[in-house]
């Protein structure tokens, strides 16, 4: 990733030997912490190396890196940069997040269970570790004599190294995991979200563990075996995946097609593009535009706008009103005002909801109500099942099942019918003779302000 390389490049600019920070052996009480920086430090090179003013930002910077786990506290496991003599240490290139991999529990727990065979106090178990590994012990119950042996042989080889070299490992493997397997309250950078994940066109096999998302394929513990390079992608598979991209673009490029008909459509529409008669409200002190939107007799525009989707149509107090009577006609309005009734059960202070909601029941969904909407038999038990409890949203099945049957059904047929059509091309003709008469000169529209009627 983009961001992974621009932090590996401050990283690297930052243990540089002649222009980075200086990296030391402190001494300590009674032994010596190898290969350290400080705080301070690092935000003094920051702000004269990426040119920045402000104490704060290169905090803020420096604290970003630490959390994906480039550079950690060796006093603590909360991942951010203080500006003081906290002593802190870079990450190991091969524990960079910029490597890709996940690792499981099963890495975990080996991890947890190595530590309880070092006889070190700085090494034992957190509290919150603990319980991880006594859940994790139940989870792996079947191999965990597997895993033991594997922290047993780990520990055997760790102990074959340099005692500082093992210090600075151990410290950067714990970082490691408190990057991935973070101390509770601290935000874990790696989580991903499942129904992200799910969505996700990933020939790999994923699935929930105890803890996340972890993938299958993955066997071998990536904290101490390398990874073991794929196989060459065989013709098929690189057909498949032609398949997939070419499907992705198509769809992004249906999406740009539809967002640019929308566009269009209410390109008229927006004043700021298109100048709105008789004057733009926003940039005059007239609202006469404002006065003609809310009146009762619509333009030509705003009935045409009703045709654009039932939303729009409803929203318009006259489009809702004529949609009512055209409802009516048809001997279906109990669809309109059961609809109408929940959106303003939604709106009702929370003392009235119970009350009204009944009354709702009663006269729509009740056994001989006087408007007995048609509701399939799955919404009808929701609902029912909600009336227990009564709330603001207890008729939204109702309520969603009614809305797409006014749009496919009802609707269509209003925009077809003798009533709109008349009204949308009365309007129509409204308009081409205001546009007459101000081409003649008889009638003016003023850009800044009211009509101008112009007369000899």
């Amino acid at each position: 990733m983009i961001a992974y390389r621009k932090i590996e490049d401050i990283i690297t600019r930052l243990q540089d030997e002649t222009e980075g920070v200086p990296v030391r052996t402190v001494k300590s009480f009674l032994s010596k912490i190898p290969s350290v920086v400080t705080g301070s430090d690092i935000v003094q090179w920051m702000m004269k190396n990426l040119n920045i003013d402000d104490p704060a930002e290169a905090i803020h910077i420096g604290s970003l890196i630490a959390a994906q786990g480039y550079m950690f506290p060796i006093s603590d496991h909360v991942l951010t940069l203080k500006d003081d003599g906290t002593l802190y240490r870079f990450q190991a290139p091969y524990f960079w997040p910029s490597n890709c991999w996940e690792p499981e529990n099963t890495d975990y727990a080996i991890y947890l269970c190595k530590r309880t065979m070092q006889n070190k106090t700085r090494l034992e178990l957190a509290d919150y570790e603990a319980e991880n590994l006594a859940r994790l012990q139940r989870a792996f119950a079947r191999k965990w004599e597997f895993i033991f042996m594997q922290a047993e042989a780990q520990v055997k080889i760790d102990r074959k190294k340099d005692k500082t070299e093992r210090k600075i490992l151990d410290s950067q493997e714990r970082a490691f995991w408190d990057v991935h397997r973070p101390v509770p309250g601290c935000v874990n950078t790696t989580e991903m979200d499942i129904r992200k994940c799910r969505r996700l066109k990933n020939p790999q096999r994923v699935k929930k563990s105890v803890y996340g998302v972890v993938d299958d394929t993955q066997t071998q513990s990536p904290v101490h075996t390398p990874s073991q390079q794929s196989g060459k992608d065989t013709r098929e598979d690189v057909e498949k995946e032609i398949l997939f991209l070419n499907t992705q673009l198509d769809r992004h490029f249906l999406f740009l097609d539809l967002l640019m008909i929308y566009t269009e459509q209410y390109l008229d529409y927006d004043p700021f593009v298109t100048l709105p008669d008789p004057a733009n409200p926003w940039i005059s002190d007239d609202i006469t535009f404002w006065e003609l939107e809310a009146s009762k007799d619509p333009s030509q525009p705003r009935v045409k706008k009703w045709g654009f989707s039932l939303d729009e149509a409803l929203k318009d107090p006259v489009g809702r009103e004529q949609f009512l009577k055209f409802l009516e006609s048809e001997f279906s309005s109990e669809n309109l005002l059961f609809w109408l009734a929940v959106q303003d059960l939604k709106c009702r202070p929370l003392q009235e909801v119970a009350a009204r909601a009944q009354e709702i029941w009663q006269e729509f969904l009740a056994e001989g109500a006087p408007n007995a909407i048609n509701l399939d038999s799955h919404s009808y038990e929701r609902t029912s099942q909600n009336l227990k409890d009564p709330g603001r949203y207890s008729f939204e099945d109702a309520q969603d099942h009614i809305y797409k049957l006014m749009k496919s059904d009802s609707y269509p047929r209003f925009l077809r019918s003798n009533a709109y059509q008349d009204l949308l091309l009365a309007r129509k003709k409204v308009r081409l003779n205001l546009k007459s008469l101000s081409a003649t000169g008889i009638l003016q529209f003023d850009c800044l302000g009211p009509i101008v009627i112009i007369s000899d």
